[in-house]
Protein backbone atom coordinates (compact mmCIF):
# COMPACT_ATOMS: atom_id res chain seq x y z
CA UNK A 1 0.00 0.00 0.00
CA UNK A 2 2.63 2.70 -1.05
CA UNK A 3 1.96 6.19 -0.80
CA UNK A 4 -0.05 5.89 2.35
CA UNK A 5 0.27 5.03 6.22
CA UNK A 6 -0.92 1.53 5.28
CA UNK A 7 1.68 -0.74 5.07
CA UNK A 8 0.58 -4.58 4.02
CA UNK A 9 3.39 -7.75 4.60
CA UNK A 10 2.83 -11.22 3.77
CA UNK A 11 4.35 -14.71 5.01
CA UNK A 12 4.00 -17.52 5.34
CA UNK A 13 0.37 -17.72 5.33
CA UNK A 14 0.04 -14.84 7.61
CA UNK A 15 -0.83 -11.01 6.13
CA UNK A 16 0.60 -7.92 8.80
CA UNK A 17 -1.33 -4.69 7.99
CA UNK A 18 0.72 -1.63 9.79
CA UNK A 19 -0.41 1.96 10.46
CA UNK A 20 1.99 3.98 10.93
CA UNK A 21 1.47 8.23 9.69
CA UNK A 22 4.41 9.17 11.62
CA UNK A 23 3.07 10.61 14.78
CA UNK A 24 2.06 9.65 17.99
CA UNK A 25 -2.12 9.64 17.24
CA UNK A 26 -2.45 7.31 13.73
CA UNK A 27 -5.72 9.07 13.31
CA UNK A 28 -7.93 7.78 10.78
CA UNK A 29 -7.83 9.92 7.98
CA UNK A 30 -10.53 9.94 5.01
CA UNK A 31 -7.30 8.46 2.76
CA UNK A 32 -5.97 5.94 6.00
CA UNK A 33 -9.82 4.79 6.31
CA UNK A 34 -9.93 4.06 2.47
CA UNK A 35 -6.58 2.59 2.52
CA UNK A 36 -7.64 0.10 5.50
CA UNK A 37 -10.39 -0.76 3.52
CA UNK A 38 -8.71 -1.42 0.56
CA UNK A 39 -6.15 -3.84 2.31
CA UNK A 40 -9.16 -5.82 3.53
CA UNK A 41 -10.67 -6.06 0.14
CA UNK A 42 -6.82 -7.37 -1.30
CA UNK A 43 -6.78 -10.08 1.13
CA UNK A 44 -10.23 -11.00 0.72
CA UNK A 45 -9.27 -12.55 -2.39
CA UNK A 46 -6.27 -14.04 -1.08
CA UNK A 47 -5.98 -17.53 -0.58
CA UNK A 48 -2.61 -18.15 0.73
CA UNK A 49 -3.50 -15.61 3.38
CA UNK A 50 -5.48 -17.60 6.40
CA UNK A 51 -4.48 -14.90 9.03
CA UNK A 52 -4.21 -11.09 9.66
CA UNK A 53 -2.66 -8.98 11.70
CA UNK A 54 -4.12 -5.05 12.04
CA UNK A 55 -1.65 -2.92 14.33
CA UNK A 56 -0.24 0.31 14.76
CA UNK A 57 3.15 1.93 15.38
CA UNK A 58 3.85 3.27 18.07
CA UNK A 59 0.31 3.41 18.96
CA UNK A 60 -2.77 1.44 17.65
CA UNK A 61 -4.83 5.18 17.11
CA UNK A 62 -6.97 8.09 18.23
CA UNK A 63 -10.03 7.08 16.05
CA UNK A 64 -10.82 9.88 13.23
CA UNK A 65 -8.81 12.38 11.82
CA UNK A 66 -10.85 15.86 12.58
CA UNK A 67 -8.38 18.06 11.35
CA UNK A 68 -8.31 15.96 8.11
CA UNK A 69 -8.96 18.52 5.59
CA UNK A 70 -10.97 16.46 3.04
CA UNK A 71 -13.36 15.61 6.58
CA UNK A 72 -13.43 19.47 6.97
CA UNK A 73 -14.36 20.14 3.05
CA UNK A 74 -16.97 17.49 3.80
CA UNK A 75 -18.45 19.47 6.83
CA UNK A 76 -19.85 21.99 3.89
CA UNK A 77 -21.06 19.89 1.47
CA UNK A 78 -25.07 19.46 0.83
CA UNK A 79 -27.01 17.19 3.20
CA UNK A 80 -26.88 14.18 0.24
CA UNK A 81 -23.41 14.54 -0.14
CA UNK A 82 -22.92 14.54 3.57
CA UNK A 83 -24.61 11.21 3.88
CA UNK A 84 -23.34 9.67 1.28
CA UNK A 85 -19.26 10.58 2.19
CA UNK A 86 -20.76 8.71 5.46
CA UNK A 87 -20.62 5.57 4.12
CA UNK A 88 -16.26 4.87 4.09
CA UNK A 89 -16.32 4.26 7.84
CA UNK A 90 -19.02 1.18 8.13
CA UNK A 91 -18.14 0.38 4.79
CA UNK A 92 -14.02 0.26 5.91
CA UNK A 93 -15.21 -1.83 9.13
CA UNK A 94 -17.24 -4.15 7.08
CA UNK A 95 -14.48 -5.06 5.03
CA UNK A 96 -12.54 -6.43 7.98
CA UNK A 97 -15.90 -8.27 9.00
CA UNK A 98 -16.05 -10.07 6.01
CA UNK A 99 -12.51 -11.69 5.58
CA UNK A 100 -13.10 -15.62 6.23
CA UNK A 101 -9.29 -15.33 7.57
CA UNK A 102 -8.72 -15.30 11.15
CA UNK A 103 -8.04 -11.43 12.25
CA UNK A 104 -6.00 -10.26 14.83
CA UNK A 105 -5.74 -6.51 16.29
CA UNK A 106 -2.72 -5.83 18.10
CA UNK A 107 -3.36 -2.53 20.67
CA UNK A 108 -0.36 -0.27 21.97
CA UNK A 109 -0.91 2.60 23.71
CA UNK A 110 -4.67 3.92 22.69
CA UNK A 111 -7.32 2.62 20.61
CA UNK A 112 -10.73 5.13 20.93
CA UNK A 113 -13.43 6.19 18.37
CA UNK A 114 -13.32 4.90 14.92
CA UNK A 115 -10.27 2.77 15.97
CA UNK A 116 -12.75 0.88 18.43
CA UNK A 117 -15.22 0.21 15.68
CA UNK A 118 -12.29 -0.93 13.79
CA UNK A 119 -11.40 -3.58 16.30
CA UNK A 120 -14.79 -4.91 17.63
CA UNK A 121 -15.18 -6.06 13.65
CA UNK A 122 -12.20 -8.16 14.02
CA UNK A 123 -12.25 -11.40 15.59
CA UNK A 124 -9.75 -11.02 18.66
CA UNK A 125 -8.03 -8.28 20.10
CA UNK A 126 -4.35 -8.37 21.56
CA UNK A 127 -3.85 -5.61 24.12
CA UNK A 128 -1.01 -4.06 26.01
CA UNK A 129 -1.72 -3.75 30.03
CA UNK A 130 -1.02 -0.12 29.73
CA UNK A 131 -3.57 0.34 27.01
CA UNK A 132 -7.01 2.00 26.72
CA UNK A 133 -10.30 2.44 24.86
CA UNK A 134 -12.52 5.22 24.53
CA UNK A 135 -15.68 5.98 23.35
CA UNK A 136 -16.03 10.03 23.26
CA UNK A 137 -18.61 10.25 20.72
CA UNK A 138 -21.93 10.57 23.18
CA UNK A 139 -20.37 13.57 25.51
CA UNK A 140 -19.57 14.98 22.39
CA UNK A 141 -23.37 15.34 21.76
CA UNK A 142 -23.24 12.38 18.59
CA UNK A 143 -24.09 8.93 18.33
CA UNK A 144 -22.31 6.14 18.27
CA UNK A 145 -22.12 4.84 14.53
CA UNK A 146 -19.65 2.82 11.92
CA UNK A 147 -22.64 -0.22 12.96
CA UNK A 148 -20.65 -0.65 16.21
CA UNK A 149 -22.91 -0.75 19.09
CA UNK A 150 -24.38 -4.06 17.88
CA UNK A 151 -20.83 -5.61 18.10
CA UNK A 152 -19.89 -4.33 21.57
CA UNK A 153 -23.29 -6.03 22.28
CA UNK A 154 -21.94 -8.94 20.89
CA UNK A 155 -18.81 -9.38 23.04
CA UNK A 156 -19.35 -7.47 26.11
CA UNK A 157 -23.26 -7.70 26.46
CA UNK A 158 -25.71 -4.28 26.70
CA UNK A 159 -24.47 -3.34 30.35
CA UNK A 160 -21.04 -3.02 29.60
CA UNK A 161 -21.34 -1.64 26.30
CA UNK A 162 -23.51 1.26 27.45
CA UNK A 163 -21.45 1.78 30.25
CA UNK A 164 -18.69 2.39 27.60
CA UNK A 165 -20.67 4.24 24.85
CA UNK A 166 -22.69 6.40 27.01
CA UNK A 167 -20.35 7.85 29.45
CA UNK A 168 -17.32 7.84 27.15
CA UNK A 169 -14.83 7.42 29.78
CA UNK A 170 -11.55 5.61 29.38
CA UNK A 171 -11.45 1.80 29.75
CA UNK A 172 -8.20 0.07 30.84
CA UNK A 173 -7.46 -2.81 29.32
CA UNK A 174 -6.95 -4.74 31.87
CA UNK A 175 -10.65 -3.95 32.63
CA UNK A 176 -11.60 -4.32 28.83
CA UNK A 177 -10.10 -8.09 29.30
CA UNK A 178 -12.41 -9.10 32.15
CA UNK A 179 -15.35 -7.41 30.35
CA UNK A 180 -14.56 -9.55 26.95
CA UNK A 181 -13.26 -6.79 24.60
CA UNK A 182 -9.54 -8.12 24.88
CA UNK A 183 -8.61 -11.88 24.32
CA UNK A 184 -5.33 -11.52 26.04
CA UNK A 185 -2.94 -9.15 27.44
CA UNK A 186 0.46 -8.49 27.01
CA UNK A 187 3.61 -6.07 28.19
CA UNK A 188 3.75 -2.69 27.11
CA UNK A 189 5.51 -3.60 23.94
CA UNK A 190 4.55 -7.05 23.65
CA UNK A 191 0.89 -6.91 21.71
CA UNK A 192 2.16 -7.51 18.11
CA UNK A 193 4.11 -10.40 19.10
CA UNK A 194 1.70 -12.09 20.87
CA UNK A 195 -0.80 -11.59 17.98
CA UNK A 196 1.65 -13.28 15.44
CA UNK A 197 1.82 -16.28 17.85
CA UNK A 198 -2.16 -16.72 17.30
CA UNK A 199 -1.74 -15.97 13.99
CA UNK A 200 0.49 -17.98 13.03
CA UNK A 201 -1.67 -20.60 15.21
CA UNK A 202 -4.74 -20.03 12.89
CA UNK A 203 -2.43 -20.59 10.00
CA UNK A 204 -1.16 -23.56 10.57
CA UNK A 205 -4.87 -25.28 10.97
CA UNK A 206 -7.01 -26.13 7.87
CA UNK A 207 -8.12 -23.35 6.33
CA UNK A 208 -10.88 -24.39 4.80
CA UNK A 209 -12.16 -25.19 8.02
CA UNK A 210 -10.93 -22.59 9.74
CA UNK A 211 -12.91 -20.24 6.99
CA UNK A 212 -16.19 -22.41 7.11
CA UNK A 213 -16.13 -22.15 11.62
CA UNK A 214 -15.87 -18.53 11.21
CA UNK A 215 -18.02 -17.66 8.73
CA UNK A 216 -20.89 -19.83 10.21
CA UNK A 217 -20.17 -18.21 14.26
CA UNK A 218 -19.80 -14.35 12.48
CA UNK A 219 -23.05 -15.11 10.60
CA UNK A 220 -24.97 -16.16 13.65
CA UNK A 221 -23.32 -13.48 15.43
CA UNK A 222 -24.42 -10.85 13.59
CA UNK A 223 -27.28 -11.51 11.87
CA UNK A 224 -29.30 -8.80 13.40
CA UNK A 225 -26.47 -6.13 13.32
CA UNK A 226 -27.67 -4.57 10.14
CA UNK A 227 -31.31 -4.29 11.10
CA UNK A 228 -29.86 -2.10 14.34
CA UNK A 229 -27.87 -0.12 12.67
CA UNK A 230 -28.87 0.98 9.78
CA UNK A 231 -29.72 4.24 11.45
CA UNK A 232 -26.55 5.04 12.10
CA UNK A 233 -25.84 7.74 8.98
CA UNK A 234 -29.32 9.67 9.59
CA UNK A 235 -28.94 9.86 13.85
CA UNK A 236 -24.82 11.07 13.27
CA UNK A 237 -26.66 13.64 10.76
CA UNK A 238 -29.17 14.48 13.20
CA UNK A 239 -26.71 14.73 16.17
CA UNK A 240 -24.13 17.05 14.65
CA UNK A 241 -27.03 20.00 14.10
CA UNK A 242 -28.02 20.08 17.36
CA UNK A 243 -27.03 23.05 19.91
CA UNK A 244 -25.65 20.67 22.15
CA UNK A 245 -22.99 19.51 19.85
CA UNK A 246 -21.99 22.38 19.18
CA UNK A 247 -21.98 23.38 23.07
CA UNK A 248 -19.92 20.10 23.35
CA UNK A 249 -17.60 21.26 20.37
CA UNK A 250 -16.78 24.89 22.41
CA UNK A 251 -16.70 23.51 25.54
CA UNK A 252 -13.91 21.14 24.06
CA UNK A 253 -11.94 23.29 23.01
CA UNK A 254 -12.46 25.92 25.60
CA UNK A 255 -11.93 23.46 28.52
CA UNK A 256 -14.92 24.05 30.30
CA UNK A 257 -18.02 21.60 31.19
CA UNK A 258 -20.84 22.15 28.60
CA UNK A 259 -23.83 23.05 29.47
CA UNK A 260 -26.55 20.68 27.62
CA UNK A 261 -30.18 22.14 26.85
CA UNK A 262 -31.43 18.85 24.25
CA UNK A 263 -31.54 21.35 21.60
Amino acid sequence: MSGTAVKLERMDGVAVVTLKRGDRLNALSIEVQRALKAAAQELRDDAGVHAVVLTGDPVFSAGADLADPAMTARARAPLIEKREHLRIGPELCAAWEALDQVTIAAIEGFCIGGAVSLVSAMDFRIAARNAHFRLPEVPLAMNMSWQTQPRLVNLMGPARTKRLVIFGERLAATTAHDWGLVDELTEPGGALEAAMIWARKAAALPPLSVRMAKRGITQMATALNQTASFMDADQYLLATSTEDHREALAAFREKRTPKFSGQ
